[in-house]
Formats: structure tokens, C-alpha cells, sequence
């Protein structure tokens, strides 16, 4: 609905409900004094305007004056500053520690492809064998984001591994299969879970002694930030992550050390000089 994702939805919704509960009143039918001091209460509650308290019962107002046109209303809602932070993004050494680092076949496969294609947790997950074409090098991401389709490429060294690994474990319909689903001949028919993917690279990390604060999205960082340093243009980088807007992609300008001239520390030129 409206582009967004089954648990942002599922927020918006707790969160409005609590609202409505503690007025007695459909969100539509409270006055913005009422949200005004609502939205101060919470705000004291919590430590600062940006926790997800806060953020999802005002998103949560606009997603539903939005969809009720009730735009007067919208407009008196606070504005929410993003944090400006900059992601973490793995070395070149740290990515080959890591896709060593796993016993399981499976879950060396399962960081090649969230590094070498750039994917989301959702979108390994949904891969299927269909979305594989070995022959054009290609991988169909179908649903990403916004419920948008795209290709991105797969290396050599990748499909290599993909066929040692679907001919070693004969996975059916997901490319990653979770746990029998309990029914006469142990059929699997389920997907990985989200927190099948999350352990496995925790323990990559681990294995790889990887100490920097990093998350399975630290995998897609990582591929936009090496491929923007090998000399990719920012735009077709964008269209491989997905990203509906460029500015998304613009953060990694701030991160990747390319251009004319690598950046380097004065450190470095200080006693050469001498």
C-alpha cells in the first residue's frame, strides 16, 4: 500500500491505535491541539524527536491524512531531521575475510550475493532458481523495494560457487530454503528467514574478526562504496541498488575514496618532506 513495507505498515498502525485509545477518537477526528499535546507528551517520554516513538505516530498521521486528503492537518505536524550519519563500510581485506570466514557453503553463497549484488536482507531471501540467468550474468531482483523489479550482474566467481552449491544441496523454489514445513516428506517450501540471514553473518563477522559495528545491510554499503571506488558512475549505481532517488545514493560520495586525487592523511607527506 502506498509503497510501503508489510512492518513500517504494521507500525503505523500500533502506534496510531495507541493514539486513538488514548483519546477515545479515530486519529481523523482529533483536533491538532490534541496531536500538539500528545506529541509533546511522547516527546518527554522519550529521549529525543527522531526515537521511533515519536517518528511512527507522526509518520503514522501523515501516511493517513494523506490517504483521507486531509491535508491542512498534515501540514501542522512537526518535521523530523534525519541524523546524518555515514555508513560503515568494509575494506577489501575485511570482504574476503568475511566470504572465507563461513563452514556452510550455503552461507558462503549467501555473502557473496549480499556483497556481489548488493542486495537487501528481503531480496536474498526471495530469491528464487528461476531469477538466476547463468548465461547472461544476470540476477532478476523481482519485488525489491517499492515493489520494483531490476537485474543486477553476477560475477564469474560467484555463479561458480551458485552451481557447486544448487548441485550439492538440490534447493527447491528459493534459492535459500528455510525449515521443513512439516507436511509428509518434509517438503521445503518456506524461504530463509530474516533471522536465519542475520545470525549467518553475525558469525561471519565473528569468524573473520571483524570489529566494526556491522549489519547485514553493511554488505550493500560496502558493494555501492568499492564499486563507486573502482570508477562506476554514481547513476548507474543507483539504478543497481534500487534507489528511487539519487540523493540516496549521493551519501556514498562521502564515503568511497575516489576522484582525481585519494584522499591521504598530512601524516603521510610530513617526514617525506623533510
Amino acid at each position: 500500500m502506498a509503497g510501503k513495507s508489510h512492518s513500517t505498515l504494521q507500525n503505523y498502525a500500533r502506534h496510531l491505535a495507541k493514539l486513538a485509545l488514548h483519546f477515545d477518537q479515530l486519529p481523523t477526528e482529533i483536533d491538532v491541539d490534541q496531536i500538539n499535546d500528545y506529541l509533546y507528551l511522547i516527546q518527554q517520554e522519550h529521549d529525543t524527536p527522531s526515537d521511533s516513538y515519536f517518528k511512527f505516530t507522526v509518520y503514522g498521521l501523515r501516511f493517513v491524512y494523506r490517504m483521507y486528503g486531509m491535508k491542512d492537518k498534515r501540514i501542522e505536524l512537526p518535521s523530523i531531521k534525519r541524523e546524518k550519519t555515514l555508513p560503515v563500510v568494509l575494506s577489501r581485506e575485511e570482504v574476503k575475510r568475511l566470504l572465507l570466514s563461513p563452514t556452510l557453503l550455503k552461507h558462503r553463497i549467501l555473502m557473496g550475493l549480499l556483497y556481489g549484488c548488493g542486495l537487501r536482507c528481503f531480496e536474498v531471501r526471495n530469491i528464487k532458481i528461476s531469477n538466476l540467468d547463468f548465461d547472461r550474468k544476470m540476477l532478476h531482483v523481482q519485488l525489491g523495494k517499492g515493489k520494483k523489479d531490476r537485474y543486477v550482474p553476477l560475477s564469474d566467481i560467484l555463479i561458480r560457487g551458485l552451481k557447486n552449491y544448487i548441485s550439492a544441496e538440490s534447493p527447491q523454489n528459493w534459492l535459500f530454503n528455510g525449515k521443513p514445513n512439516g507436511r509428509a516428506g518434509g517438503d521445503f517450501d518456506s524461504r530463509y528467514s530474516q533471522r536465519g540471514v542475520q545470525w549467518a553473518v553475525n558469525e561471519a563477522k565473528k569468524a573473520a574478526g571483524i570489529l566494526k559495528d556491522m549489519s547485514v545491510h553493511t554488505l550493500r554499503h560496502t558493494y555501492a562504496t568499492h564499486l563507486l571506488e573502482d570508477g562506476l558512475d554514481i547513476m548507474t549505481i543507483k539504478d543497481l541498488l534500487g534507489h528511487e532517488c539519487i540523493d540516496t545514493t549521493l551519501i556514498y560520495l562521502h564515503v568511497a575514496q575516489s576522484g582525481r586525487v585519494k584522499p591521504f592523511s598530512p601524516l603521510d607527506t610530513l617526514y617525506s618532506k623533510i
